[in-house]
């Protein structure tokens, strides 16, 4: 067991069931305890005060999990940072103050947004959780399957896929394994360029629009200026913050749309 001191506003339901990522879920027996995968490794943690005690190495907390969780980061400057761009920015910040951006496994990311499209976050779970045990390694010592890589997904055919049920997603996910296995689309290279580089990049994949592009670059290449936009946040946006527009938050766009995602998905009044 690893334990490393967090920001007092660290909150785990926040951040690892706001739907930036799929395979966490609380424990049965303690609704305070969560369990997940990433990076091949399976995880089960808690807070303790202001303690985050993980089942884990340190090698793995130092190595996995502190980027992962993106514990180096100062979010408190960030949110007030952005509060003080509206006054609804900084409820919706007071709101859910915990929300982390985490720093996923760019292909992870970007094939479980993928399978996204026009799904509700429960059966996203589902999905992504199907294709982890259809096609994923055992991770040792857990009964979770790690995240099929790239070169296991691109050798599939539209056959074997069919059983989990991704509809006409299914094509978009093998041409997306395809393209990057054939170094058609180089996922470490699009970490490295600016975000504008990724944006093209991730379009030339089948079934891959701006909305799907954005959320890849920022839950799987932390390219935290990128604002996911879909008819929900359209809507939130004309609401709640008329005239303003993504590139208006800056660098931190990203952590702004999770804010304004939130509050309006726990504020369904305001938009009767």
């Amino acid at each position: 067991m690893s334990g490393v001191q967090i920001p007092a506003e660290f909150d785990l339901p926040q951040t690892l069931d706001c739907g930036q990522a799929f395979r966490w879920r609380p424990t049965p027996e303690d609704s305070e305890t969560w369990c997940g995968a990433a990076y091949g490794r399976y995880l089960t943690l808690r807070r303790v005060g202001n303690q985050l005690e993980l089942d884990c190495s340190q090698g793995d907390m130092d190595g996995v999990w502190r980027a992962y969780f993106d514990l180096s980061e100062d979010y408190a400057r960030i949110r007030g940072e952005l509060s003080g761009l509206s006054p609804v920015l900084k409820e919706a910040a007071e709101f859910a103050p915990g929300i982390r951006i985490l720093r996923q496994e760019p292909w992870e990311a970007l094939c479980s947004f993928i399978m996204s499209q026009n799904n509700n976050i429960s059966r996203i779970k589902g999905l992504v959780n199907n294709f982890c045990r259809m096609f994923g390694g055992q991770i040792p010592g857990t009964g979770m399957r790690s995240f099929p890589g790239p070169e296991t997904v691109a050798a599939l055919s539209l056959e074997e896929l069919e059983p989990l049920r991704s509809g006409y997603r299914a094509p978009y996910i093998l041409d997306a394994a395809r393209k990057v296995v054939e170094g058609e689309i180089d996922l470490q290279r699009i970490v490295r360029e600016p975000t504008g580089y990724g944006r093209e990049e991730l379009r030339k994949i089948k079934g891959v629009g701006p909305k799907v592009a954005e959320c890849a670059l920022l839950y799987g290449f932390h390219k935290t200026e990128c604002f996911p936009m879909d008819v929900w946040m359209k809507r939130a946006m004309a609401q709640l913050l008329p005239g303003m527009a993504p590139e208006d938050f800056g660098p931190n766009a990203g952590l702004a749309q999770q804010y304004i995602f939130h509050y309006s998905r726990r504020h369904p009044e305001l938009f009767l």
